[in-house]
């Protein structure tokens, strides 16, 4: 059977499908964002029998029958990525990682597969980059840039650089790898399809394929996605359902650290995060982050305070810095950084309304040091210390964190995960501790630290600065 082909538009942003060309998207209201598509509308047999799974027929097993061990995983050299994945690579799973151009996934995966292949068979598959540079990269991560190449080069890690996915198919059967990387997804096509590469038909086909690919064979795969301006994966938002986990690479390009954060897990904890540090020779993994973040802290400064913010399961100390200054227009500014601008208008409303502060005549200024972004109210507390600080005049006591969540009556409300921050706090030398008073006392809080209760943000503001 001949298959006709048509032609529709599919916005690379939100997947929205039009039958002719529009300069905005009618659901997700982007601009320029229609692609055109061309697709089959009837399938030849060959192409047909290509949309079936590779096991052949499945049969139905109880599920004791079934094997596998829930604790079987290959392991990762790189502590910080084996954590965000929950302890190794699960065999058969497929991951996507996605983050800003020139951000460091491929150097992270490329780093990673160089490490995992001294004792398994990696493929590392590339539709960007040449052989020669992705050479180059492993040279200058093992130190070899200078002339004299390295003589620890992994044995079993082989490259190519392919983009049809019946040619990479092929190259897996060959090769056996029990880890396969595609760099990236959006460069994939299937030649029985006539839509370009990179378009959502393309992106989901390529995707399902390698998603049968690694539940049918038991091999690893690795995907790295290109992002849209919006910081979401680009292509059809089905393919974050298609993979077993999805991982951001975060970060300022102009900072040094980077943030591996997990927003999708089917093999651990979700929203956990590594730390990293860019280096000349790649990713740096940084095992005491609360410590980095601090370093370099000016003590008894005005306008600066600790928070205690949970990423995932790991507590982390950021310092946040705020700044007041009398403003020259009519409209103050209020300009964060690191944390969401409405939830500084409600802090400083507060301020405002409950503490009587004249914040309406100040230009406010709120940053997270080290490009870390803080999205849960737990910080609200250090938010508004930093601030008042900066006001007034006075510093908060360097030996003291605060975390609280702030009410419009100027309340304080307790957060969930206490003891894990207040361990942390006090494992990084913190004598004082700042939190909201508790209704039931349960159980007492953890050793090692002084905690002291407030019921109210004024009450709390009294303990934490010093006169």
């Amino acid at each position: 059977m001949m298959a006709r082909t048509q032609t529709r538009f599919v916005c690379q942003e939100c997947g929205r499908i039009s039958p002719k060309a529009l300069g905005r998207c009618p659901q997700c209201g982007a601009w320029d964002s229609m692609i055109e598509e061309i697709v089959e509308t009837q399938q030849t047999a060959s192409s047909h029998a290509n949309q079936h799974g590779l096991g052949g027929l499945s049969i139905p097993k109880k599920l004791s029958e079934i094997e596998g061990n829930s604790d079987e995983r290959i392991p990762v050299p790189i502590g910080e990525f084996s954590r965000v994945l929950g302890g190794g690579v699960v065999p058969g799973s497929i991951v996507l990682i996605g983050g800003d151009p020139g951000i460091g996934k491929s150097t992270l995966l490329l780093q990673m597969t160089m490490q995992m292949a001294g004792a398994n068979r990696v493929l590392y598959v590339s539709g960007e980059e040449s052989e020669r540079q992705i050479k180059m990269r492993a040279m200058r991560l093992l130190g070899g840039i200078d002339g004299s190449p390295p003589t620890d080069l992994p044995g079993e890690l082989f490259l190519v650089t392919e983009t049809n996915l019946d040619v990479i198919m092929s190259h897996i059967r060959e090769a056996n790898p029990r880890l396969v990387v595609i760099d990236s997804i959006q460069t994939v096509y299937r030649p029985d399809m006539e839509s370009s590469a990179g378009s959502v038909s393309q992106v989901r086909e390529s995707a399902s394929r390698l998603r049968e690919l690694a539940k049918t064979s038991g091999i690893a795969v690795f995907l790295i996605g290109h992002v849209t301006k919006q910081g979401t994966i680009a292509g059809p938002r089905v393919l974050e359902h298609i993979v077993d986990t999805v991982l951001y690479l975060e970060g300022d390009r102009y900072q040094a650290y980077r943030l591996l954060r997990s927003v999708k897990n089917r093999f651990g904890a979700t929203s956990d995060v590594g730390v990293f540090e860019m280096h000349e020779r790649g990713m740096i993994e940084i095992t005491n982050p609360s410590e980095a973040f601090l370093a370099e802290r000016m003590v008894n400064a005005p306008g600066s305070a600790i928070a205690v913010t949970m990423e995932g399961t790991r507590p982390l100390l950021v310092e946040i810095q705020g700044l007041t200054s009398p403003t020259n227009f009519g409209n103050p500014r209020r300009t964060p950084n690191g944390i969401d601008f409405n939830r500084l208008l409600l802090i400083t409303a507060v301020l405002t309304r409950r503490l009587n502060m004249r914040l309406s005549e100040q230009d406010v200024f709120v940053n997270v040091v080290g490009g870390l972004r803080i999205d849960e109210p737990a910080a609200d507390l250090a938010v508004a210390a930093a601030i008042t600080s900066s006001m007034r005049d006075q510093a908060v006591r360097a030996d003291t964190v605060l975390i609280g969540e702030l009410g419009l009556s100027g309340e304080l409300r307790m957060v969930g995960q206490m003891d894990a921050r207040l361990r942390e706090a006090a494992s990084l030398g913190f004598k004082q501790a700042i939190v909201p008073r508790r209704l039931q006392r349960k159980q007492p809080f953890p050793k090692g630290i002084e905690v002291q209760e407030a019921r109210a943000l004024s009450e709390a503001l009294k303990l934490a600065l010093i006169d």
